[in-house]
């Protein structure tokens, strides 16, 4: 398997994530990823199919049959073959989607760990988070040291094309602010009411009542 962090891994993890979702062939899974992960990569066949020969290999992934088709095959055309995932793959898939390191916030890796957060746990997508908003703050204090020494060497274009990467930042941390916070909202459990403080209720105050 390809190295934790590198672009083959990437793509392997984003492989295995979609087909926990649902078997699907090549080309659906190529129009998927692109459409999920264009920002951060453009897949090709040329990189995604390889991709899928090695994660068959491993016994992770397997071919389920040819794609249905509505209507009757063309002449010369091969059937899409249709990829589910193993027993095995689900466990990797689970030991992947559960990994933190620091690999899982670099700028590749986490826009496609962010895209499959719904199978992460709580603790792993507020670590995640958390480890790629201090990746971001190092990058804030780096910017925003190198501006300060260099303002006044820079011709108008540059100088603004360095602020506008330390806003993009800024917006970033901001972002990731208020991921961390919906965790913490989600994660928060609701105080029930005590019996003193229902009984102190009027009438209107509690739930359910309307005013007359």
């Amino acid at each position: 398997m390809a190295r934790s962090g590198s672009k083959s891994s990437l793509l392997e993890f984003a492989v295995l994530g979609l087909l926990h979702d649902a078997p699907m062939h090549g080309y659906e899974l190529r129009k998927r990823l692109n459409g999920v992960l264009g920002t951060f990569h453009a897949i090709s066949y040329g990189s995604l199919y390889p991709c899928l020969r090695t994660l068959e290999s491993a016994g992770l992934i397997a071919a389920a049959g040819p794609a249905s088709s509505e209507g009757p095959a063309l002449s010369g055309k091969r059937a899409r073959i249709v990829y589910e995932l193993t027993a095995d793959g689900k466990d990797r898939f689970a030991e992947l989607v559960a990994e933190t390191g620091p690999e899982t916030w670099d700028d590749d890796a986490f826009g496609i760990r962010f895209a499959f957060f719904s199978s992460a746990d709580a603790d792993v997508r507020r670590h995640i988070l958390e480890g790629r908003r201090s990746r971001l703050e190092e990058r804030l204090s780096t910017l925003r040291a190198s501006l300060r020494s260099t303002r006044e060497r820079l011709d108008n274009y540059t100088l603004e094309l360095q602020r506008h990467g330390l806003e993009s930042v800024e917006r970033e941390v901001r972002w990731i602010d208020g991921l961390i916070a919906g965790e913490d909202g989600a994660a928060r459990p609701r105080t029930p009411r005590s019996n003193s403080e229902v009984s102190t209720m009027t009438g209107s105050d509690r739930p359910g009542s309307t005013h007359r």
